[in-house]
Formats: C-alpha cells, sequence, structure tokens
C-alpha cells in the first residue's frame, strides 16, 4: 500500500498550485499552507524554515511522502530531520536555499530569467500571492534565503528525489546533484520547464510522487 501524500505549496503559492500535478495523483494527498505558503503570516510569527517545520509537523497525520516546491523544500527537509517518524520519502520539486545566491538581486534575476519561459502557463498565479499577502511573502523570503539547505541536508534519513526544470535559473543542475550527494539521493532535469515543475510538469512530477509513494518502508 502507498503511502499518503503531503504537498506544501511555494513562496507564496497556494493549493491551486498543485492543480496539474494532483490530477494526475492515484495516492491519496492532502495540500498543507503555511503561513508565507498560502496563508498570511501574523506579525510576529517566525517564518524561518525550521519554525514552520514544527507547523507542518502538526498537520501531518501519518507517515507521508512530503513534497516541497522551491522554498517550501527547505521546510519540507527541516520537518523530515526534527520528525524522522513522519518522513517516508522527500520529493523537492526546484529546491532553494542555495546560500551561495542567496542575494535580493541575483535571486531577482534568475527569478525573472526562470520566469520567462513559462510565462503563458503563470498568468494565474497572481490571486494565490494576493491571498498569501506581499508583506507575508517578503518576510518569508527573507527567512528562507538565509537558511543554508546544504548543511542540513545530510541530516535527512529518508530517500528523497530531486528535481528541476531545465530552464531553471533558481535551481541549477549543480544545485540538485549538489543536494543530492549530500542525502544519497536521486537528482532529475526534465526536458522542459523552469522553476515551477509543480504548474508546467504534472505528469512527470505526479509520476516521481508516486514511485516515492510506492517505496518500501524504511527503517
Amino acid at each position: 500500500m502507498n503511502a499518503p501524500v503531503v504537498l506544501v505549496p511555494g513562496l507564496g503559492l497556494g493549493p491551486e498550485s498543485y492543480a496539474r500535478t494532483v490530477e494526475h495523483l492515484v495516492t491519496p494527498y492532502h495540500v498543507v499552507t503555511l503561513p508565507g505558503y498560502g496563508e498570511p503570516a501574523g506579525s510576529r510569527e517566525d517564518l524561518h524554515p525550521r519554525a514552520l517545520a514544527v507547523r507542518l509537523a502538526e498537520k501531518i497525520r501519518e507517515r507521508s511522502v512530503l513534497v516541497g516546491h522551491s522554498a517550501s523544500c527547505q521546510i519540507v527537509v527541516e520537518t523530515a530531520i526534527r520528525y524522522p517518524e513522519l518522513a517516508h520519502a522527500l520529493v523537492l520539486a526546484a529546491p532553494t536555499g542555495d546560500v551561495r545566491l542567496s542575494s535580493w538581486v541575483d535571486r531577482a534575476v534568475r527569478l525573472v530569467g526562470s520566469a520567462i519561459p513559462d510565462a503563458p502557463k503563470l498568468v494565474r498565479i497572481s490571486p494565490q500571492y494576493a491571498r498569501t499577502t506581499l508583506p507575508s511573502i517578503a518576510r518569508a523570503a527573507e527567512a528562507s534565503r538565509h537558511h543554508d539547505l546544504a548543511a542540513v541536508m545530510p541530516g535527512v534519513k529518508a530517500p528523497v528525489v530531486l528535481v528541476r526544470g531545465r530552464h531553471d535559473l533558481m535551481c541549477t543542475a549543480e544545485w540538485v546533484e549538489r543536494l543530492a550527494e549530500l542525502s544519497h539521493g536521486e537528482a532529475r532535469t526534465l526536458d522542459s520547464g523552469a522553476h515551477m515543475p509543480v504548474v508546467t510538469n504534472g505528469p512527470e512530477l505526479a509520476a516521481l510522487i508516486e514511485r516515492a509513494a510506492a517505496l518500501p518502508e524504511s527503517s
């Protein structure tokens, strides 16, 4: 029997961002939103990935495949480290967290460059950002850009699959290969898409999630 799936939207996004992925899933799933990641954040809420990992763990009902997108991958990894009993496997789509590329200027240039190839497919995303609110997104982005994913990746004990689109400038091939090596995981670069594989590469991403859900339970 497959493990259930928990999907966490990327920074500012909501459950709708996974629509083109979940329509290809057979395994039961649910989407968990968090402050800055589908929900507006209170002014005093801690939006660091380690703090949000605690919030995520409270919403996971059983051992599951934990799926993150972009900055939420950092939350998913922290959850798997802190609560290994909840992580059957991890699927990290376009993970960020490379502190070598953390300046605002560098991130902005790479984000725009990654969005251009997929722009026609991303037109429905703006209402999700409006719901999360720009102040919440800005605070969550600031917290995530100081979180070094490579430093914590060796602490993950569950199987890990990392996936990126071919044209993604935010999440480079070198970066996912590095994370795969640190976690003894698998790195995949899709033939198309950029930083939004949850939108642009739904069937391929769903297939990787289904494969992760079918893995035998690790000790």
